[in-house]
């Protein structure tokens, strides 16, 4: 399910991005319907996501509300449509409606209205602070940062005003935003109930929000702007703090605030490309083909290594069986060996070694099952004309077999040493001419 977290900072507030450790915050959690399944009132930001840890909550969309006072809104009447064209003319259609250089704020794009562009603007350095104020939250995705006035519902009245303790925050339906004290409410309301120049005299609609005990601590101050001529006033009582309405407002698209989250305060997010929902899967897979060209690194090294290692005992057993051969390498022993042998077949039984490894070789190749066979040494004594091959099968009959081919051969063939095993048997095999 998703989550919506909105958080409020309490005064004093941060001076710079280095003072925000220490902020405590008011907050509320909404779930996909808008129902507020969590909330808090001065709590700080480490104890805020203890509270989404302790509920598995992950993957929270944040919003951060600062003071309305921070962000100044204006009009930019720029006819042009493309976007790009509309952010260079940005600075110069509101540059006059600043009190300082357009180059220290930060100007936030909002929709387009009658008047032209709805704008935010705050000075860049108060925007870095509360840009690091809200970034970074574990298990929390920024979504948006927006003035706390802006949020307020503006439905069918003209104007709405929330009693937030010594501070009221107002909201016109052209989505203009205020934060004031309260105790210039009064002056504001006599501003809002004179017509201007070329208006007619019209009452103005205005809800009045806030607890009963906002109500009954300014008393006079309901009881004069309800006494106002041309204002029409509703008072609406609040069981809980105001960001409850405020979150409620922007869940349900009850007011058009401008998201300050723009330019180089702009939140990256990749969830909107099309690789997005199939980012975790070609994690998988570019894992999977690391470790398995690692594998295969592995074992080719490992195989090259054994490769050489039987090379090396193949030189030496041929180096035993021909001292004198100095001439002849691994890539050309076969080539040698199986001349030799050739040579050896024309001559006859009276070749000595070769003819009886020669003799060897083919009955172990005629032999059924010859891949349990193993040699695991050979011996030849010149001076007695014997081959002595050390073997070891998985049952005595393939040894025995082996010995009757050599027999049928016309060789003298006899097997000694035979030792039973659990999993077969060795013996020694010597063979001689016949």
């Amino acid at each position: 399910m998703s989550y919506h977290l909105y958080v409020r900072p309490l005064p004093p507030f941060p001076d710079s991005p280095a003072d925000t450790g220490e902020q405590t915050f008011n907050w509320v959690l909404l779930d996909a319907s808008g129902e507020a399944q969590a909330r808090g009132v001065g709590e700080t930001r480490q104890a805020i996501e203890q509270t989404l840890a302790q509920n598995a909550l992950d993957s929270v969309r944040l919003t951060g509300l600062i003071p309305g006072d921070e962000a100044l809104f204006c009009w930019a009447d720029i006819p042009a449509r493309q976007e790009r064209h509309i952010r260079q003319a940005l600075p110069y259609a509101v540059e006059e409606q600043l009190a300082q250089d357009v180059d220290s704020m930060h100007l936030a794009l909002g929709q387009r209205e009658a008047p032209g562009f709805r704008v935010a603007a705050i000075d860049h350095q108060r925007m870095a602070t509360w840009s690091a104020l809200f970034s970074d939250w574990h298990q929390v995705r920024l979504e948006a940062i927006l003035p706390d006035a802006a949020l307020l519902p503006v439905v069918d009245e003209d104007w709405s005003i929330c009693m937030d303790g010594d501070t009221a925050l107002l909201a016109s339906k052209r989505g203009e935003w205020l934060r004031m004290h309260i105790d210039n409410l009064v002056i504001f309301a006599d501003t809002l109930a004179m017509p201007m120049d070329d208006e007619v005299a019209a009452e103005v609609r205005v809800t009045l929000y806030g607890s009963q005990e906002d109500f009954d601590r300014q008393a006079s101050l309901v009881s004069t702007l309800q006494g106002s001529d041309r204002l029409t006033v509703k008072l609406q009582a609040l069981e809980l703090v105001p960001l409850a309405l405020l979150a409620h407002a922007g869940h349900h698209r009850l007011s058009h605030p401008i998201n300050l989250c723009q330019g180089r305060y702009a939140v990256r997010s990749d969830d909107g490309s099309a690789l997005g929902p199939w980012r975790p899967l070609i994690a998988v897979a570019c894992l999977w083909f690391v470790l398995q060209v690692g594998v295969d690194i592995g074992l080719g090294v490992y195989r090259h290594q054994q490769a050489s290692a039987l090379e090396q005992q193949a030189m030496s057993i041929y180096h035993q069986a021909f001292p004198d051969n100095r001439s002849t390498r691994v890539d050309n022993v076969r080539r040698v060996l199986e001349g030799q042998l050739r040579v050896a077949g024309e001559q006859g039984s009276d070749a000595g070694f070769l003819y009886l490894m020669k003799a060897t070789g083919q009955q172990y190749a005629a032999l059924s099952g010859n891949r349990s066979v193993e040699f695991n040494a050979i011996n030849y004594s010149q001076a007695r004309g014997e081959l002595v091959v050390d073997l070891k099968a998985d049952n005595f009959s393939k040894l025995n077999a082996l010995r009757t081919g050599l027999t049928r051969d016309g060789l003298k063939a006899e097997i000694g040493s035979v030792v039973n095993e659990a999993n077969g048997a060795r013996g020694r095999l010597t063979i001689s001419g016949g």
